[in-house]
């Protein structure tokens, strides 16, 4: 009966997924047992679980509130067996079977939000990242003396977690008097929601502004929000005047995040500003051979380099990737890792000659090409110098990617919809009479799809 139900979760799960997904994250989990109105599965290992647990924390309990009426709550269990691909160590099979060690961000509590595994020791250095890491440190080692706010901003995947977690685990294994806390822009949000609905007020400010360290997450999400970057700007304020740390991260600069307000975007921009950019295939290398060995996972130089060349250079991805190899190979009861036996785990997500092309790149590609800043193409000024790239890379936008008018008006700054509509037009109508400006598109064009 109970193989049943998990059969109909799992038919539920594969209509809302890719099938990519399905076979790495759902899949491989058995089902341990049903007591109590608990549902126990086994996962193949602790990185597997980590990973489901961070991308896939509610689609196991929708599946069976879909296929069940029984109120049912899921936990998980590591499988004790070791995977094929685990290296025979007697020592490392007593580790296994241990609970985890204490980490640092369990001598604050077990309701610490602090990722273990999140620390200054396992981020991989290297000089796409570097300052950021070393302003995250300091921070860490001396936080709200230097560096506040430090804005952190890169494209996803890339470490901003990562460092956010790293710095609240040194500060509780260091300095754990201080208060330390750690929040998405989302969880803010519907914190002061909840405030408001609840007439709690008070307690929602005095939560926030009561902190030493703040730690915020994706602060990019506030955009938008009027009533949210209201109450983010008193706290900000707040614990600014009273020497307390604030960092933030985002996957933009602050003057190109649209629809934030400027005296936020000033205040982001008191402190220190880093950015991590895409790593090299060094360092891709490196942060996959740091990931395997934390599985005892054999992966030889060779192929590291092959999965940072062909797979992506988002981290995310990356251990996506990595996760699944480990898998297939369990089951196949592979003991080495070949570039073949990869080409064949991974068919459906490598992808040599195909780049998928954003509104975010066309913007970066245009201002480079007529040497302006992303955020003369998203701000309002109407200088010819600027209305004509804006226009080109409106039009670019509708031909190179799927995005609606609506979408791309909000690329550009929160733009009204009709204004990508008249650049499109605009820029078709000069085609026709202007082989520069054909030669222009083209090479923006071609520079986006190398």
């Amino acid at each position: 009966m109970h193989n049943h139900l998990w059969s109909q979760v799992l038919d539920h799960i594969k209509e809302q997924v890719s099938e990519h997904n399905y076979l790495t994250w759902f899949k491989p989990i058995k089902i341990k047992k049903m007591a109590d109105s608990v549902l126990t599965l086994e996962v193949p290992n602790r990185f597997f679980k980590d990973w489901l647990a961070e991308n896939y924390p509610t689609a196991i309990e929708d599946a069976l509130r879909k296929v069940s009426s029984a109120d049912i709550t899921v936990s998980y269990v590591v499988a004790k067996k070791k995977p094929h691909y685990l290296k025979q160590n007697s020592k490392k099979q007593q580790e296994d079977d241990l609970p985890a060690p204490l980490s640092s961000s369990a001598l604050a509590g077990k309701d610490s939000p602090f990722n273990p595994k999140y620390t200054f020791s396992e981020f991989v250095v290297g000089p796409s990242n570097e300052f950021s890491h070393a302003a995250a440190l300091a921070v860490a080692k001396q936080p709200g003396s230097s560096y506040n706010p430090l804005f952190i901003y890169s494209s996803a995947g890339l470490g901003k977690t990562h460092l956010l977690h790293a710095i609240g685990n040194h500060i509780n294994q260091y300095n754990n008097k201080l208060k330390t806390h750690y929040v998405t822009s989302e969880d803010f949000t519907n914190d002061l929601i909840g405030a408001i609905k609840e007439d709690k007020m008070p307690q929602f400010r005095n939560k926030y502004r009561q902190m030493d360290v703040l730690l915020i997450d994706d602060i990019q999400f506030i955009a938008g929000k009027e009533r949210t970057q209201e109450e983010f700007f008193h706290t900000f304020n707040s614990l600014y005047k009273s020497h307390k740390q604030i960092v933030l991260t985002s996957d933009k600069f602050p003057m190109d995040i649209p629809k934030l307000e400027d005296r936020l975007r000033t205040r982001f921009e008191w402190g220190l500003i880093a950015d991590i950019q895409p790593p090299d295939n060094e360092t891709l290398v490196a942060i996959l051979i740091t990931k395997a060995n934390q599985e005892n996972l054999k992966l030889s130089t060779e192929v590291a380099f092959f999965l940072a060349e062909n797979v992506s250079s988002n981290i995310r991805t990356l251990e996506g990737a990595l996760l699944r190899i480990a898998a297939f190979s369990s089951f196949e009861n592979k003991q080495e890792i070949s570039i073949d036996f990869v080409k064949k785990v991974l068919k459906d997500i490598i992808k040599m000659d195909e780049k998928i092309i954003t509104v975010d790149n066309i913007i970066t590609a245009t201002a480079d090409y007529f040497h302006l800043k992303t955020s003369d193409l998203r701000s309002r000024k109407k200088t010819r110098n600027i209305v004509f790239p804006r226009q080109i890379a409106m039009y670019l936008s509708r031909q190179l990617t799927h995005c609606s008018y609506p979408d791309i008006a909000d690329k550009f700054g929160g733009k009204d919809h009709s204004t990508v509509i008249y650049a499109e037009n605009k820029i078709k109508s000069k085609l026709s009479k202007d082989s520069s400006l054909q030669d222009i598109i083209n090479k923006i064009s071609s520079g986006l799809k190398k």
